[in-house]
């Protein structure tokens, strides 16, 4: 806020559920899982086919299947909760007592009192950096125009929204000073508004009437108004929170929305004595459309599963991963069966999802009849 000092608390919901993880797409652990277990057999180069694979196998494989043409998806889900956002906290710039605080819940909006000092309001106006000076004819500066453009937001008029504080802002501010019940001084004091990004929503109050508001004191805490999924990830995750990337989002009685990633921040949480702190990904999904709005409304807090998806392949052609054998040259092959023969095919692989891997090589495609070692 803008006479505040905005840090992330991001809410978590007491006794939260252990994370569920359903990765469905893990190139290194797919082909050393693969290889450990024996799943991929080994074989050697026959003839002429030399590096390129072209040897004959000794017998017929066990089973077969055939190659398919499909779209093949990375993605994994994870636990999130719904609320409103990141918890931001709002902290008092000026002297005197406390005489009035709102209560949790409460909605603020542009031009509204947010707390009362000596009975004098704070004002909540619209903007991403907090005041940090007196405005007062003849000051200059973006802080100028971002206040400029709310008291013109508010109805007030006769000055030009610009960044510079002439006598004719002055004159609208002492007009507006008048309207909320403050000395008319034209001159618009540190503390007298506070800055959030939009309208803000009480989460909860961290003083009481009749304290002191010693510049710098802890006022209470606030979320924006729109309903919100936020979603921690491991580090190793992070290639799945790609600002506007689409996830799904499946709500309480398995509604499933569509939405966007809005914000993804890296947050450090402290650790116990003795113990290294913790980097984790927050992922902030903004549940602004119309339909999203409407599903989420019956739920003020729950947990729901989030569904992320980094990358997705589009008709490729495909094999399952156990259909693969590592050729004894290096790289890795297919059997692939004709009648009562077969031959070993390099083969180059791509993305692995859902059991499958992406194949491409000489004389492979879509129906191609390949063997399954086990």
């Amino acid at each position: 806020m803008g006479e505040t000092t905005a840090e992330r608390a991001p809410a978590k919901e007491e006794g939260r559920r252990a994370r569920r993880r359903r990765p469905r797409f893990k190139i290194a652990l797919a082909v050393a899982a693969i290889i450990a277990v024996g799943g991929v057999a080994t074989v050697a180069a026959f003839g002429s086919g030399g590096g390129d694979g072209g040897g004959r196998a000794t017998g017929l494989p066990p089973s077969t299947t055939k190659v398919a043409k499909q779209t093949l998806s990375d993605a994994q889900t994870e636990d999130g909760q719904l609320g409103y956002g990141p918890t931001l906290t709002a902290t008092n710039q000026t002297k005197g007592t406390i005489t009035k605080l709102p209560e949790s819940g409460d909605v603020i909006t542009r031009g509204h009192r947010l707390y009362e000092v000596d009975g004098d309001p704070v004002v909540l106006m619209y903007g991403s950096k907090p005041s940090y000076r007196p405005l007062q004819a003849g000051t200059e500066g973006s802080d100028v125009e971002r206040f400029e453009k709310n008291l013109s937001a508010l109805g007030y008029d006769g000055f030009t929204v610009d960044d510079e504080y002439t006598s004719d802002t002055a004159e609208a501010v002492r007009e507006w000073q008048d309207d909320i019940g403050v000395a008319e001084t034209g001159i618009v004091d540190v503390g007298r508004v506070a800055y959030a990004n939009g309208p803000v929503r009480i989460e909860s109050v961290a003083a009481n009437p009749g304290e002191p508001a010693a510049p710098g004191k802890k006022m209470l805490e606030y979320t924006g108004t729109t309903q919100a999924v936020t979603v921690e990830l491991d580090t190793a995750d992070q290639r799945l929170a790609k600002k506007g990337a689409r996830v799904e989002v499946t709500l309480p009685q398995n509604r499933t929305i569509t939405a966007e990633i809005d914000e993804v921040t890296t947050v450090i949480e402290p650790a116990e004595q003795g113990a290294d702190p913790t980097t984790k990904v927050e992922v902030t999904i903004w549940l602004d459309s119309a339909k999203a709005k409407k599903a989420a409304a019956a739920y003020a807090l729950a947990s729901v599963d989030v569904e992320f998806t980094a990358g997705e392949r589009k008709d490729v052609l495909t094999v399952p991963v156990s259909a693969l054998v590592a050729l004894s040259e290096g790289g890795f092959g297919v059997e692939v069966v004709k009648g009562a023969t077969s031959s070993y095919v390099a083969v180059e692989t791509g993305m692995f999802a859902d059991g499958k891997v992406e194949i491409t090589g000489a004389g492979i495609a879509e129906g191609t009849l390949v063997g399954v070692p086990k």
